[in-house]
């Protein structure tokens, strides 16, 4: 026999609080927007990636998928993924893996994948249990100091364990690879540039800080797509 279950109470009817409309709809809504903004829809400017993606970075080198090592099956990659730093579902953590490997959707990649992940006619890739992949030596520079302190950890969903806040970006990923997303009152969207032309225009500025925009611009001249 199971635990025998006591009726619910009156809900604590006796403790009801009268809650404006107007303010509790602002209250809320901020806080929807402020979530989708911070931790799904757009690209922390500091390395250019949205929480997915950079939660696949940091997965895929806590499995030592480094350039030079043998590749993993992509199932195995989304499964450390979404166990430890991603609870949403499987398909959009592939999805999103699936793009950092593809030539014509990004400027550089970050991920090198072995397998059929997909064509610029809109085909999909195939699925995860078939594809193979492991990082590229871009994504190892966007890595690069990450177990020097180099950045602040936080606790994952769960509180099992820690993650980046930011990746270190050793390399220009946000203007370099652009980044697109759409949020709650605001989105963006960030075309792809030379990361040759990118270097030359943060030295650039480096030794000159006060330099114009339009001074950068005799470096970076527009943008450069896959």
């Amino acid at each position: 026999m199971g635990k025998r279950l006591l009726p619910p109470g009156d809900g604590g009817g006796d403790n009801i609080e009268p809650v404006d409309l107007k303010k509790a709809l602002e209250e809320r809504y901020l806080a929807y927007a402020l979530s989708t903004i911070m931790h799904r829809a757009l690209p922390d400017v500091r390395d250019g990636l949205k929480p997915v993606h950079r939660r696949i970075m940091h997965a895929m080198r806590l499995l030592r998928l480094n350039p030079d090592q043998a590749f993993a099956k992509c199932a195995r990659i989304v499964g450390e993924v979404m166990g430890k730093f991603h609870p949403h579902g499987d398909q959009s953590i592939y999805d999103a893996l699936a793009r950092l490997a593809q030539d014509f959707s990004m400027r550089y990649p970050l991920v090198d994948g072995q397998g059929n992940f997909g064509n610029i006619d809109g085909d999909n890739a195939a699925a995860m249990r078939y594809t193979e992949a492991r990082m590229t030596d871009v994504a190892t520079e966007l890595l690069s100091g990450i177990t020097e302190d180099a950045v602040d950890y936080r606790p994952t969903y769960n509180e099992e364990d820690e993650e980046p806040v930011v990746l270190p970006g050793a390399f220009p990923n946000l203007l370099a690879n652009g980044s697109s997303g759409i949020a709650v009152g605001m989105a963006t969207s960030i075309p792809p540039h030379n990361a040759a032309e990118l270097c030359d225009a943060a030295l650039h500025l480096i030794e000159n800080p006060d330099a114009p925009v339009t001074a950068l611009m005799d470096f970076v001249q527009g943008p450069d797509f896959p």
